[in-house]
């Protein structure tokens, strides 16, 4: 079993992995909306919105997030969050883990 809960300090982290488990998914959080356009090669991410509002940018398109939203963010697809609520916080599972996958616009 592993228990963790997020260190709400920084604005964005990672629970565990494959580099530090043996889950063979990442699985992270983030307590903002972060303004950081990229994609993934090959890559999903989903996106477990569990508090607040957030606006996520997939392909150019706007795309408002809720508590009790899910976001499923397809291999190639350019996304970025570009702004969210002050009690904002989700989780976010990659799959399958490809390490130096993500690539910055």
């Amino acid at each position: 079993m592993i228990h963790q809960s997020p260190d709400k300090s920084p604005d964005k982290g990672w629970f565990v992995g494959p580099w530090n488990s043996s889950v063979p998914v990442p699985v992270g959080y983030a307590n903002a909306g972060i303004d950081e356009p990229h994609h993934h090669a090959q890559m999903f991410e989903i996106y477990l919105v569990a508090q607040g509002t957030s606006t996520a940018v997939v392909n150019r398109q706007a795309i408002q997030l809720q508590a009790g939203d899910m976001l499923v963010v397809e291999p190639g697809e350019t996304h970025t969050f570009s702004h969210s609520s002050p009690d904002y916080f989700h989780f976010v599972i990659q799959t399958p883990f490809i390490p130096g996958d993500k690539i910055n616009e």
